[in-house]
């Protein structure tokens, strides 16, 4: 029974890690059973005794890549949340870039795909997993403003920070894959995570500042 137990996780297992790959490069619409199955070396009934549909194999194959992106680039780096907010907010800075850049994980590539022919199926799933790491990112926004801080000013803010990391990391991920080529004018240096890191904090410090001030 033991044995048996063993077996049946490690082919769960197989068919999340092939279904995540085959997710992040074809899609939940173009991905089919009989490419999984192959990549997990299982067949279709096991992908029917598992997971029972393709919706809740998408859905749980981007949990899956997910947590193991987590795992491997803590959503708030290497901060801890008895930090000041301007080192928690650099610590979700690092973390957001090196998963982007990190080739590796699915869970970004099955978002793409998502965005650009959504099925719907993972909004469930991005509101209890995303959600509560972009409240935590406000909440040290909002801390380093200072009280009296408008919602509206820290949404602001929290949407310049992610857009001010995923335009350029994009391109720079897109660089190492073989995906859509950046636009020929869009330079990017090739600078390690950590100093991007450092410019895109001050960038970012030094801009809440002087807006700060002209209020």
């Amino acid at each position: 029974m033991k044995k048996q137990r063993i077996d049946t996780f490690r082919t769960r297992l197989s068919l999340l890690e092939a279904a995540s790959e085959i997710f992040a490069v074809k899609g939940f619409w173009n991905a089919t059973f009989e490419e999984i199955c192959h990549k997990a070396n299982t067949n279709v009934a096991s992908i029917n005794y598992h997971f029972v549909s393709k919706e809740n194999l998408y859905v749980e194959a981007w949990k899956y890549s997910f947590e193991k992106s987590m795992k491997k680039h803590p959503p708030n780096g290497d901060a801890l949340p008895t930090d000041p907010p301007e080192k928690r907010i650099r610590g979700r800075i690092l973390s957001i870039l090196e998963s982007i850049v990190d080739t590796e994980n699915h869970d970004f590539d099955i978002v793409h795909k998502e965005v650009s022919n959504p099925t719907g199926l993972l909004f469930d799933v991005f509101s209890k997993t995303i959600e509560p790491i972009d409240n935590d990112l406000k909440a040290s926004i909002r801390e380093f403003l200072g009280e009296g801080a408008s919602d509206e000013l820290v949404d602001l803010c929290f949407n310049s920070i992610m857009s001010q990391c995923f335009t350029p990391m994009l391109h720079l991920r897109f660089r190492q894959e073989v995906t859509p080529i950046p636009p020929p004018n869009t330079k990017i240096p090739d600078m390690d995570i950590e100093k991007l890191t450092d410019y895109f904090i001050q960038f970012i410090f030094n801009g809440i500042n002087s807006f700060c001030q002209k209020k």
